[in-house]
């Protein structure tokens, strides 16, 4: 596979090799994909770029990071991954590229299942697969520690039974298809993991029926990943997930894309792709393809993706173009064109 996807539907073959490319520079020799040169690194967007260049034929690359993820687990199954969120601006356009603060965040540590999830199912290959799969259980044996009683799962371990205790809402949600595909994982591989069976059930319960379980802040109604994390994971049943969807659609899409949140002017590149993946899940193929279009306007001169779009001022903002953002959109293409088989771990349930 060299980068361009074609489909049957109307949409029409994109390029999508200046984006792999992009990750591809960003990859450090070691494996490690940060958000861009010199940038923090965190587990989640390190397996999305990991799993971006496995549908792009990178598989080399893409075992090289699966590879890192086990020199960097720490014995209690967490990584520490940093929160590139928090950095200040270092001017107008930039990130600074200052140490980012970092913590044992329980969706971060959960989300290498879904990489190891999409290689197999893109490779077939057990015997790699095999080799990673103890990475997996610590992990997800970590995660399960920050479960509360009402099926949710702390936001981290350092804020557990703190004033920060807190779940949230897409990280839950997130959490949810990473314990499935470690079900998955445990089942292609002859194994069972009763303790993360109860635990998906747990949260997958409190995910339907008790949102007071959920962003006691109240802060992630604002937040576009709130709102279709639920769908992208499976969270809900399916005539409910598209309700969720249709609901506030006009809250949050906008004419360039997808808002990060829905009372800034802000659209970003990877929650408009990430949102594609959740129409797909909800049969909205036309309306995902015609979302998907927009993401055009948002590369620079190479043909990579801009990190965002700042509609009032109209400028690329930040000037920024993180591997995860390369990655989300690479993803994206798969699921809407089907080009590989590891298109379905992100768009059905693999249980």
């Amino acid at each position: 596979m060299d980068g361009s996807f074609a489909s049957e539907t109307r949409l029409e073959v994109i390029d999508l090799k200046p984006a792999i490319q992009r990750i591809l520079d960003v990859q450090a020799r070691d494996g490690a994909i940060p958000w861009f040169e010199n940038g923090p690194w965190d587990p989640w967007n390190h397996v999305e770029s990991a799993m971006a260049l496995g549908v792009a034929g990178e598989c080399s690359a893409a075992e090289r990071a699966y590879d890192f993820l086990v020199k960097r687990q720490r014995k209690d199954g967490a990584w520490l991954g940093e929160y590139g969120n928090a950095l200040p601006m270092v001017d107008r356009d930039f990130i600074s590229r200052e140490p980012a603060p970092a913590v044992l965040d329980s969706n971060f540590c959960a989300y290498p299942a879904v990489g190891i999830a999409h290689y197999l199912k893109l490779t077939g290959n057990f015997d790699r697969v095999r080799t990673w799969w103890p990475m997996v259980e610590r992990a997800l044996n970590f995660v399960i520690t920050l479960q509360r009683a009402n099926g949710s799962i702390c936001w981290s371990a350092e804020a557990l039974g703190t004033d920060e205790d807190d779940a949230l809402l897409a990280g839950n949600a997130s959490i949810l298809k990473s314990l499935e595909c470690g079900l998955y994982l445990a089942r292609e591989l002859g194994h069972t993991r009763q303790r993360w069976a109860q635990a998906r059930a747990q949260l997958l319960h409190a995910l339907r029926s008790d949102p007071s379980a959920f962003d006691r802040r109240g802060h992630g109604e604002r937040f576009a990943m709130d709102w279709y994390y639920p769908v992208l994971s499976h969270a809900l049943d399916p005539a409910d997930a598209h309700t969720r969807i249709l609901e506030r659609w006009e809250m949050f899409v906008a004419t360039e894309g997808c808002r990060c949140v829905s009372d800034e002017p802000w659209i970003t590149t990877a929650e408009t792709a990430e949102l594609v993946i959740a129409l797909i899940a909800v049969g909205e193929t036309e309306r995902a393809e015609g979302l998907f279009d927009r993401l055009r306007d948002l590369r620079d001169e190479t043909g990579a993706f801009w990190m965002g779009w700042q509609s009032e001022e109209k400028i690329y903002w930040p000037k920024e173009r993180p591997g995860w953002t390369q990655a989300a959109v690479v993803l994206a293409a798969d699921a809407l064109t089907r080009a590989t088989p590891a298109s379905e771990v992100l768009t059905a349930s693999l249980l």
